[in-house]
This record gives structure tokens, C-alpha cells and sequence, in this order.
């Protein structure tokens, strides 16, 4: 590393930074039209670089944002993305560098990332806070059950019509969301645009009216087969799908699977917990294909972090609290010992109950996995026996976490 130089990214740099970070994914540097749409998303300040001989070999980058935690609160957050370093760079302590500096500058207590590889970040003390799973639905054999909600009106409106409709009832969402749901900065629907651009096929907006106005929208493209092709199959590629009632929900998966000459519908990333199969009288009409990753969370500031986040579950009140451990190479401030429970959450001198690391605690925060699974995979280390299922109900969360934001 002494050859390097890690240091803030100018503005007149950024696009140098862009252009290091597409090389790393074996993109295409972006055109001189698409930089102009990309530009703003690079906040000053935000962006570090590595430099050998003044030339950028590696970036990563942030932008500020907030996330839905346990209890309701909307937590500041940094959004971390553009995180790469040139292949002859490689392996030799240059990103430990970036994501070493990056840490230490953050002013949001959180931070999370989506990995293009599941190895890399532990290490820096990310854990993997909550999931997501890709179905496919046949709809020939999706028929609904009859007490499902019909829904009521919905509208296909021009792209232009949703990019004034979507972040309006996308930040309404924020007063009762799941955990795992983050801000989406305004730079990032203005690159919607861009992402949308490069399908091939339309890009088609369905928005659900409910009694008190729109309240749910679902976007998506289509892939069509040969028609003429019996065998051929044409799939309805669910790409967003956001709602502020059961109803609208419900009335835009019947709207998804009504849409003629589509074979099958595929979503890509959906909660894992979302009731898709007691929509239908068969439940085989539905298959999960996958589950993955979806977003890593690194605690940044463990205290405020605790603090923010409701240990139990909604509505049901305890007075029970235990002491965590948690250590923290990184950010060594954060190491140290925490009483939690329903009713505080403080830093003390007392002996733990139990021990682990705060990538750990990462993945225990949304409530995505159990403290008991940990301890059985020997991620945390049990000192109080008794205290594991105390820390179960602590952990437990009303829903599964999900983003369902790609960044």
C-alpha cells in the first residue's frame, strides 16, 4: 500500500472514478450523453479513490440515505455502491484501504451495500441483513382464490406520468414499512431512466387508486416469444412493485397475472415472507427459483444504532434485558459490552451474556436470522445460557426484512 494513495475523489475526478468502477464489472465506460445523467448521483465529499502515480486504480463510493429499523424509526444511513478496484491492482491491500477510509468518514451510524461477491465484505464487518426470493409464477394455473381482494382501479400510465407518481407513494410507504426498506435518494429515479432504457422491450407502469388515491404501483417489462410458437413462452418481468394496502397489493398481482399472451410471470426480488401462495388455489402454480442476499448492513455507530432499533416484538411488552458483547476491529470505539432490552439500551462495565462480532450484529439487527442460529453456527459465542432465547424474542421482528432496492 505504499504506493497508493487513498484520498477523496475531486468532482472533476468522478468520472475518471465511473469509468474505474464499470472496467471492474467489464462494462463499457458510460457515453458522454449517459454521464450527464450520472454526474449528480456523485455527492461531493463522498467518494473515495485509490491513486498510483495521480492515476484513480480504485473507488468506492456513498450517498446518504436512511433505513426503516425494527420499532418504526428511519435511521440516516449511507448507501455504499461503486465499490471496485482495477484488475492490476488487485490483492494488494488496496480496498482494505478504500473501505478502511470510507468507514472512518461516515457521519451515518449505518451503512449497507449489495455484494457482487458474498466473500469480500465481512471482513470489513458487513453481515447480510436481509434476503430476498425470485419466483416464477405459471399463470395459466394462478387462479385466485375468491376471497382474495379484487382491488379496485388501475391505470397504465406513460413513463413520464410515473416518474412524477412513484416516489411520492414509495416515501408514504416509510411510515409503516418493513424493516430493510431504504430512501431512495432523487438521483436515483432519475437514473431509473437509464436502467429503463436499456431493455429492450417496453417498460409498462401499472398504478393501483385506491379510496384515499393512488396508492400502489407495479412496473415491469415483457419478453415476448413467437406466438406462432406453441412451445414458445412470454414472460411478464416484474421489476418493482410497491404498495400501501392490502388491497392494492392484492389488486396488482391479480392485474400482473391477468395481462394476455403472457405465459409466466417472474419477480425477481420479493420478500421472503410475502403471501404469494395463499393467493391461489394452487399453490404449485408458484415456484421459488432462488434465494439470495440482498442487503449487507455494517453498524457504523453501535450505540446509536442500538438505540434506535426496538428490541421485542410490536405489542408485546417485556421488561427482560441482557448484556451483548460486541467487538469490532475496524471501528475499535464500537467494541465494548451493551445492555438491551425493551425498555433501554446502554453502554456498561458488566459481564456479557453473549459475545460476537459486529458483522454479526449486522445480520441480526433486521431480525433476518435468530441469535440462536448464530450461536449454532458458532457466531456468537453463549457465556449466559440462559440468555439465548431471551435474545431470540429481543431480535424478533413482526415481518422479514427487505429493501427491495437496488442501488
Amino acid at each position: 500500500m505504499s504506493d497508493y494513495v487513498i484520498r477523496v475523489v475531486q468532482p472533476e475526478e468522478h468520472r475518471a472514478a465511473h469509468t474505474v468502477f464499470r472496467v471492474t464489472l467489464h462494462v463499457r465506460p458510460t457515453t458522454d450523453g449517459d454521464w450527464s445523467e450520472r454526474e449528480p448521483s456523485y455527492e461531493l465529499g463522498r467518494t473515495w479513490g485509490a491513486f498510483r502515480d495521480q492515476e484513480i486504480v480504485g473507488s468506492a463510493q456513498s450517498w446518504s440515505s436512511a433505513l426503516a429499523v425494527p420499532g418504526g424509526e428511519v435511521v440516516p444511513m449511507a448507501l455504499v455502491s461503486r465499490v471496485g478496484v482495477r484488475a492490476d491492482h488487485t490483492r494488494r491491500g488496496v480496498l482494505c484501504g478504500l473501505m478502511g477510509a470510507q468507514l472512518g468518514a461516515l457521519t451515518e451510524p449505518l451503512a449497507t451495500l449489495r455484494a457482487t461477491e458474498g466473500a469480500i465484505y465481512g471482513r470489513f464487518g458487513y453481515g447480510v441483513a436481509s434476503r430476498y426470493r425470485q419466483v416464477r409464477i405459471r399463470r395459466a394455473r394462478a387462479r385466485f382464490r375468491p376471497e382474495v381482494p379484487t382491488g379496485r382501479q388501475i391505470r397504465l400510465v406513460s413513463f413520464d406520468q410515473a416518474q412524477e407518481l412513484m416516489p411520492p407513494i414509495y416515501n408514504r410507504v416509510a411510515s409503516s414499512a418493513r424493516p430493510g426498506w431504504v430512501q431512495r435518494p432523487a438521483h436515483w429515479w432519475t437514473n431509473l431512466r437509464l436502467r429503463m432504457d436499456s431493455y429492450s422491450s417496453p417498460v409498462m407502469v401499472a398504478v393501483h387508486t385506491g379510496q384515499d388515491g393512488d396508492d400502489g404501483y407495479a412496473l415491469y417489462t415483457v419478453q415476448r416469444g413467437d406466438f406462432s410458437d406453441p412451445d414458445a413462452k412470454t414472460v411478464l418481468e416484474l421489476r418493482d412493485l410497491v404498495t400501501l394496502s392490502t388491497e392494492a397489493w392484492a389488486g396488482l398481482w391479480r392485474y400482473l397475472l391477468s395481462v394476455d399472451l403472457v405465459t409466466e410471470v417472474v419477480a425477481k426480488g420479493r420478500p421472503m415472507d410475502e403471501p404469494l401462495e395463499q393467493l391461489f388455489t394452487d399453490r404449485r402454480a408458484l415456484n421459488t427459483e432462488r434465494i439470495n442476499d440482498e442487503t449487507w448492513l455494517r453498524i457504523v455507530d453501535v450505540p446509536s444504532a442500538l438505540a434506535a432499533r426496538r428490541f421485542g416484538l410490536l405489542g408485546v411488552d417485556t421488561t427482560e434485558s441482557l448484556v451483548l458483547e460486541v467487538r469490532d476491529a475496524i471501528l475499535p470505539e464500537n467494541a465494548g459490552s451493551y445492555r438491551i432490552g425493551a425498555e433501554q439500551t446502554d453502554r456498561v462495565t458488566e459481564a456479557a451474556d453473549l459475545v460476537l462480532d459486529v458483522d454479526a450484529l449486522g445480520e441480526l439487527y433486521l431480525g433476518d436470522v435468530t441469535p440462536t442460529a448464530l450461536a449454532q453456527a458458532g457466531r456468537l459465542l453463549v457465556v449466559n445460557p440462559n440468555a439465548l432465547s431471551l435474545a431470540d424474542r429481543l431480535f424478533a421482528v413482526n415481518s422479514a426484512p427487505w429493501c427491495g432496492t437496488d442501488f
